[in-house]
């Protein structure tokens, strides 16, 4: 890849990103049409603990350009096979991304600790994402944030956007570099996409964590030339925060 394949790339990346956040209004518009909450959708999004209906339409709506940027860039300046540009490949090995996603929620727990207290609201983005569902709602829920974030979202930022970076920042013949020059590509773009990867989920006080987790999969990304361990850390450090907030309701059935 040359270096204006790698703007491409991004470009895709914040076109995907666009589209998505317009995919997911239209899909919660729909959603609210069907259930009856059509003149509510102003004062349902402003609530503390949505409905589910709300959450999982504007998580499927999202995704839809976490997956368009990949698909678009593969087919305009890629191989045009999706699964080999962005490495979409699982291996055994890539189990090790269950310890990393261990890792990465004690890590972020780590960062905060010494400032909990002084935060404001730090677990109402959980509570946003998990609503007031309950029962068999509650485990949709939990099924789109333990396999589906994981997956578009490795997808997205780690596939298309890590990557372009890449060659964006180190031009075409980056990986030819040696010592501290490819240091410090590897690591600007890093930097990066972890930065991107906390601002776009849009939540000031839980941005640190976010971001030094997507420097972590970026990282991950960079090691391994695929997604398949990043998808597996990131599934399990969505699944240890399901588990938690489970836990604190005293089970997911009730």
């Amino acid at each position: 890849m040359t270096r204006a394949d790698g703007f491409v790339w991004v470009l895709f990346a914040a076109i995907g990103f666009l589209i998505g956040q317009v995919v997911a209004l239209i899909a919660i518009s729909v959603a609210a049409g069907v259930t009856g909450n059509g003149s509510r959708i102003s004062a349902i999004e402003n609530l503390s603990a949505p409905p589910a209906w709300y959450i999982a339409s504007g998580l499927v709506g999202l995704w839809v350009g976490f997956a368009l940027g990949p698909v678009l860039a593969s087919k305009v300046r890629g191989t045009k096979d999706l699964v080999a540009d962005l490495g979409i490949i699982f291996r055994p090995v890539d189990l090790w991304g269950i310890a990393i996603g261990i890792g990465g929620q004690l890590l972020v727990t780590l960062i905060y600790w010494p400032f909990q207290s002084h935060l404001h609201d730090f677990n109402a983005p959980t509570t946003k994402l998990t609503g007031g569902a309950h029962g068999t709602t509650f485990l949709v829920i939990a099924v789109l944030t333990v396999v589906g974030a994981p997956f578009f979202e490795e997808l997205f930022f780690r596939g298309v956007l890590f990557r372009g970076l890449l060659v964006l920042v180190g031009g075409s013949r980056w990986r030819a570099r040696a010592g501290v020059a490819r240091v410090a590509i590897v690591g600007l773009a890093v930097v990066l996409d972890g930065a991107l990867f906390g601002l776009a989920h849009g939540e000031l006080e839980q941005l640190a964590g976010l971001a030094v987790f997507g420097c972590i999969l970026a990282c991950v990304a960079f090691r391994t030339g695929r997604l398949g361990m990043n998808m597996v850390s990131h599934t399990t450090f969505n699944l240890i925060a399901v588990l938690a907030i489970a836990h604190n309701r005293s089970g997911v059935i009730h």
